[in-house]
C-alpha cells in the first residue's frame, strides 16, 4: 500500500496537509481521502468507506467509539477549532465585536456562503445563530450553501456579489487562497469545536494510522497547528 486513507472534517484538511510531508518522509506514505461535513464522513465510516484514520467532532468519535468503529485508546484531541466570518480578499473587514454588529455584518450582505446547515458543526451552528439574531427569514434567500466550509469558501473568493460574507470554522477560511479571516463569533454566538482523531477499527495501516495521530498532536507541531487555525487544548 502506497497511501494512508482518511476520513476527515474539513476543519482538519489545512493541517494534514502540513503534516503530510513530514508523515510521507517518516512512513512513505501518501494521505488520501475524503474531507466534508463531519456527518456526511461519520456515515460514510459507517457505510463501509475504508480509513485508516477519522479525523472529526469530539462528540462524533465519542459516538463512533461506542458503535465500535474506532480503537478507543487510540482516540486524541487535536485542538479547538473556532467558527468564524470571512469576507473576500480585497474587500474591508467586517467588525463583530458582538452580537448586534454580527446582526448588522450579516443585514448588510447581499450573499453569504456557509457549509451545509445540517450535516456540518459551521452551518449547524450558522443556522442556530440566524434565528438567534432574529434575521433567518430575512437572510434566507441569500444563502449560499455548499457540502462544506472549504467548499463555501472557495465560492466566497470567487464570487461576483457585491457584499458578500462568509461564515464557516476558521482552519477552513485561513486554508482557503481568495478570503480573509475576518473575526472570530462574538460571545453569545460564538462556537468552539474540539476536533479528535482515532484509528478505524477496521484500519488497514494501523501502526501507521497511529503514527500520523501522533504528528497531529506532538508538541513539537503546535506552531503548525496554530498556523493551521487550532486552539490546543487546554490553551
Amino acid at each position: 500500500m502506497t497511501a494512508l486513507n482518511i476520513l476527515s472534517g474539513g476543519a482538519a484538511q489545512g493541517l494534514v496537509a502540513g503534516i503530510a510531508p513530514q508523515f510521507k518522509a517518516q512512513a512513505g506514505l501518501d494521505i488520501v481521502g475524503e474531507f466534508g461535513a463531519v456527518g456526511a464522513m461519520a456515515d460514510k465510516l459507517r457505510a463501509g468507506t475504508n480509513a485508516d484514520v477519522i479525523i472529526l467532532t469530539a462528540a462524533i468519535v465519542a459516538r463512533l467509539a461506542e458503535e465500535k468503529w474506532v480503537v478507543p485508546d487510540s482516540i486524541a484531541d487535536i485542538g479547538l477549532v473556532e467558527t468564524a466570518v470571512a469576507v473576500r480578499a480585497g474587500d474591508s473587514l467586517v467588525t463583530v465585536n458582538d452580537a448586534a454588529a454580527l446582526r448588522d455584518a450579516l443585514l448588510a450582505a447581499d450573499a453569504i456562503f456557509v457549509p451545509d446547515i445540517k450535516a456540518s458543526t459551521a452551518g449547524i451552528h450558522v443556522a442556530k445563530v440566524l434565528q438567534q439574531l432574529g434575521i433567518a427569514g430575512e437572510v434566507a434567500a441569500r444563502l449560499r450553501i455548499f457540502p462544506n466550509g472549504a467548499a463555501a469558501m472557495r465560492q466566497l473568493a470567487e464570487t461576483d456579489a457585491i457584499r458578500p460574507i462568509g461564515c464557516t470554522q476558521s482552519t477552513e477560511i485561513i486554508s482557503t487562497k481568495g478570503v480573509i479571516l475576518s473575526g472570530s463569533l462574538p460571545q453569545g454566538c460564538d462556537l468552539s469545536t474540539m476536533y479528535t482523531a482515532a484509528v478505524t477499527s477496521r484500519a488497514a495501516l494501523g501502526k501507521q494510522a497511529r503514527n500520523l495521530i501522533d504528528l497531529l498532536i506532538g508538541t513539537d507541531q503546535r506552531a503548525i497547528r496554530a498556523r493551521a487555525g487550532f486552539i490546543d487544548a487546554g490553551k
